[in-house]
């Protein structure tokens, strides 16, 4: 499988949350599927690159107990989907 990258809106509130979602996603990374990530309390954003499906880079960061949903921005494609 390809690598893409998935922009989520994640409600965050603190640096609490911004940190569980990177530790979710940093074990994910030493794992393998996820060869990038970054993690924005500020825009309430997470951006994750890799070949791990969106469904599953979906399940991790909903596994921190946050709130999460996909964003479509230009470059980015949601599992299934192709770029024009």
């Amino acid at each position: 499988m390809s690598e893409q990258t998935y922009k989520f809106n994640v409600v965050m509130t603190c640096g609490g949350c911004s940190g569980a979602i990177e530790r979710v996603l940093k074990k994910t990374k030493e794992a393998g599927g996820v060869s990038s990530y970054d993690v924005s309390l500020e825009k309430q954003e997470v951006l994750v690159t890799g070949t791990m499906p969106y469904d599953d880079v979906l399940a991790k960061i909903k596994k921190t107990g946050k709130e999460a949903s996909f964003i479509l921005s230009p470059g980015i494609v949601k599992s299934g989907e192709t770029l024009p």
